[in-house]
């Protein structure tokens, strides 16, 4: 997992933001999923859009910011879901504010490499 040494416990101290962060490789892709800790289990719906932030894909261990931060900028494929992950992607310019989007009121934006 990031950030961890084999056989060391990740623990986050701080009152900063936490979030869940689950890192894929794929072939030559570094895909990070990541979102605020406080969404996991639920269920967003606006229109014809629906998100579900599961825990499977979003991981169980939560981050701060500078962890995150440090993964976005490696990766060639982002999903990033929650209005604190969203902005931390918009102000390390990885994602445009305007191509946010909105279910419910979830935020959820999608980065990819090209």
């Amino acid at each position: 997992m990031w950030g961890k040494a084999s056989g060391e416990k990740h623990i986050v101290c701080g009152a900063e933001n936490l979030f869940r962060m689950k890192i894929y490789r794929v072939q030559k892709e570094t895909i990070v999923a990541v979102c605020d800790s406080d969404l996991v289990g639920n269920i967003f719906e606006s229109g014809d859009f629906r998100i579900e932030v599961k825990e499977d894909f979003y991981g169980k261990e939560e981050y701060g910011s500078d962890e995150v931060k440090r993964a976005l900028q490696i990766a060639t494929i982002a999903n990033i879901t929650g209005e604190k992950a969203v902005r931390l992607a918009i102000e390390i310019g990885i994602i445009d504010r305007n191509n946010v989007l909105k279910i419910g009121r979830c935020w959820h934006a999608q980065m990819v490499t090209i």
